[in-house]
């Protein structure tokens, strides 16, 4: 069995509410084991025989889009490589310091070159952007309230979905379920 982390697009935002049973049950009706929800956003820890993330990914999708109605996009990595998401540092540590919030986009794959380019163009004084392999990193200098950067803006400079997550929570997982 093969430890993986889902992070999940459109689980409680929008108006779309799912309890973490419910999901929990749903990975569980797939045949996995282990399940785990962490935190009411859309993160489902879970064991599965396979290995094969697109795989996985594609059933995962096709479940939740037939009980809830709606596509929900799932990005899964292994425990290892969510602590190595943790781990990486995109920017300089001073920077980092300073910054008031530090994202994660994760991605189906790496983008390519086209769109990093115009991923780049967003940046301002308040946001920066750093790519590394399938994610994305957004480190905003203030508020993201007072940022005009989204996950929206991201999805269309990159022209694929993602799903964001702070490293704060990121990290959280990576201690918690990265060794399993």
């Amino acid at each position: 069995m093969t430890r993986h982390i889902a992070f999940l697009r459109a689980i409680n935002v929008g108006g779309h509410t799912v309890k973490m049973d419910h999901l929990r049950g749903l990975f569980e009706s797939l045949g996995f084991a282990g399940v785990e929800t962490f935190i009411a956003s859309g993160n489902v820890i879970f064991d599965a025989k396979s290995t094969d993330a697109q795989l996985l990914e594609r059933k995962i999708e096709a479940c939740l889009k037939d009980a809830l109605g709606y596509e929900v996009a799932a990005f899964l990595r292994t425990g290892a490589a969510v602590a190595a998401v943790a781990a990486y540092k995109p920017f300089k540590p001073s920077a980092m310091e300073a910054a008031t919030a530090l994202n994660v986009a994760f991605l189906s794959g790496p983008p390519d070159d086209s769109s990093v380019k115009k991923l780049m163009r967003l940046k301002t004084d308040i946001d920066d952007f750093h790519v590394h392999g399938r994610e994305v990193y957004w480190m905003c200098q203030k508020r993201q309230s007072e940022s005009t950067f989204s996950n929206a803006a991201l999805e269309k400079a990159l022209g694929r979905p993602s799903t964001l997550r702070g490293l704060t929570t990121v990290q959280k997982i990576a201690e918690k379920y990265a060794a399993g």
